[in-house]
């Protein structure tokens, strides 16, 4: 593991992962240069200079993902980038026609900022499970396991798995599009020795420096929450991904730094601590909070039990430090402290 502190740039700095992720570095020492698309949104601006530490070691730039020149400022002189910004709902009066095209011209953009800095050793990636459905290309059923080799298949035979929502189909084209881009930096005929690598998310859960409750933390919790909206989104994941792999977000910020002090580190990394079913996710809560009314889950359909497959991050050296049911117990208390539930 490399030691000493370092520049790194993280974008789309105020959000949920991000700002964790960037309280997390300036603790450690690091310089970081954030980004955020409006530096007039004092809400989001306070959030990141209150953090400790940030004096002398935090710097703000403006930057927006539908703009992907924007970050040229920001990267330069880093040597780890931090791209965890995306665009969730598509701006209509953009140059692009969906979030797809705006995220692949962002990814795009960055990476070849890092290139173009001449300091910048490893483009690190937020990605999402997402692009990483077991579910085999025909949409006849799933593979027998879950794991990094897995690539969401993006053709009409998975049409059954989205909601009416275009959300949901929008956002699993973008992540996957974009993440595969990314990987393509990490040869030498594209990115110059740049490594890359890519951490497909499961759902994260867990506490917040927001000032609300993610959205991520509500969907672990959909089954008790009066939320229709977040029960669908969880109710997808579990179509496209046979059960729901879990992360605290604690672990995923601590898999973003080991991921940047790594002596040497490439490639594509899935990053869950638990991979469960929506009745376990049930019968947790049934037991332990029997306050609230759970929602009952029944298998549909026999399915074969797909396994979780993926060991890569852990034979780097990489140790979880929450399971499924810390993580949901997180996010109840969350959503407590924010009066949600």
């Amino acid at each position: 593991m490399r030691e000493g502190c370092s520049k790194v740039c993280v974008t789309g700095a105020s959000g949920y992962i991000a700002s964790s992720l960037v309280k997390k570095l300036l603790a450690k020492g690091h310089s970081v240069h954030a980004t955020l698309r409006d530096l007039k949104n004092e809400s989001k601006v306070s959030l990141l200079k209150s953090l400790p530490q940030s004096e002398g070691k935090l710097v703000l730039f403006e930057a927006d993902i539908y703009n992907p020149n924007d970050f040229d400022h920001a990267i330069e002189g880093c040597e780890f980038v931090f791209h965890v910004a995306t665009p969730m709902i598509h701006d209509p009066g953009s140059q692009y026609k969906n979030t797809s095209e705006a995220a692949m011209a962002a990814s795009k953009s960055i990476a070849l900022s890092c290139v173009r800095a001449g300091t910048v050793k490893r483009l690190i990636y937020t990605a999402s499970v997402v692009s990483a459905s077991s579910l085999k290309e025909d949409g006849s059923g799933f593979k027998d396991a879950m794991d990094e080799t897995c690539w969401t298949p993006l053709n009409d035979s998975l049409a059954y798995v989205y909601p009416d929502d275009p959300f949901y189909k929008d956002y699993t084209y973008s992540k996957t599009l974009s993440e595969k881009h990314v990987l393509s930096y990490g040869n030498d005929e594209n990115g110059g020795g740049l490594e890359v690598v890519t951490l497909p998310c499961g759902l994260v859960g867990g506490d917040t420096l927001q000032s609300s409750t993610p959205v991520s933390g509500v969907v672990c919790i959909a089954q008790i929450m009066q939320d229709a909206r977040a029960y669908i989104s969880l109710k997808f994941l579990k179509k496209l991904l046979g059960k729901i792999p879990l992360v605290h977000i604690d672990d995923v910020c601590e898999a973003h730094i080991f991921c940047m002090e790594s002596t040497s580190i490439s490639g594509r990394f899935l990053c869950a601590s638990s991979y469960i079913s929506l009745e376990e996710m049930a019968n947790h809560f049934a037991l332990h909070y029997p306050e609230f009314n759970v929602k009952q889950e029944y298998e549909d359909e026999l399915k074969k039990d797909i396994k979780w497959a993926s060991t890569k991050l852990c034979d780097k050296g990489f140790v979880y430090k929450y399971d499924a049911k810390m993580i949901l117990d997180d996010c109840i208390k969350c959503a407590r402290r924010m009066g949600d539930l």
